[in-house]
């Protein structure tokens, strides 16, 4: 058999499919909005109320459900928090069993309002999880507030690249390449990256129940 038509019989190895990054970004939006309408409903609560108890407005609220707007990662943690749901309850696709690979280059990224904050799961958005696993990512100068979990939530962080800043309520916490830190995530914390150059940091977060 010629060599042309050897490499011609081998199977062609499986790709995953590329995808842009516009319609990913569409994607999650209208999957965030489905998720929420869903489980605003399940709790009885209108638009209105849940804007009260999360401290987003109405019509931020409504974008969100149309898959009109971005959110931030910060708003979605006001969301999941009035709701009583891990952050991923809101992301969550439908299930998929097996072994999943998450290409790098279509992986779902949320950032923060002036993009110096990025946070990119490094698991399936395939329903809540007790137990999630991120990348983050902070520019020079990056800050990122986030608000309190739900109570018995943890952290636990492990610089990969730069320097990150952690402050925990009233303590601040100076990390460095392969420092890690475990702390109680139930009141306001802040990343900081005081450094030159991008911050790399993996994140475990652990909440004390998986509800829905």
């Amino acid at each position: 058999m010629s060599e042309k038509r050897a490499q011609k019989a081998r199977p062609t190895p499986l790709r995953a499919r590329a995808e842009d990054p516009d319609e990913a970004a569409t994607g999650l939006h209208h999957t965030v909005g489905a998720n929420l309408r869903r489980l605003r409903t399940r709790r009885g609560h209108s638009l209105e109320r849940l804007a009260q108890i999360s401290g987003v407005s109405r019509s931020m609220l409504g974008q969100v459900e149309l898959g009109q707007s971005a959110p931030t990662i910060n708003v979605l943690w006001k969301i999941a928090q009035a709701l009583d749901v891990p952050f991923s309850g809101l992301l969550a696709e439908e299930a998929r069993g097996g072994t999943q690979v998450l290409p790098a280059a279509t992986t779902k990224k949320l950032s923060s309002m002036d993009g110096k904050f990025v946070s990119r799961a490094l698991f399936p958005y395939d329903g809540p999880r007790r137990i999630e696993f991120y990348e983050l990512r902070i520019q020079p100068g990056g800050v990122e507030h986030a608000e309190a979990h739900a109570p018995g939530t943890t952290e636990n962080l492990v610089v990969s690249r730069g320097r990150v800043e952690i402050e925990v309520g009233e303590a601040c916490h100076a990390l460095g390449v392969d420092d890690a830190i475990l702390f109680e995530a139930d009141v306001p914390h802040v990343y900081r990256n005081p450094g030159d150059g991008e911050a790399v940091v993996y994140l475990v977060m652990t909440y004390a129940n998986e509800v829905l």
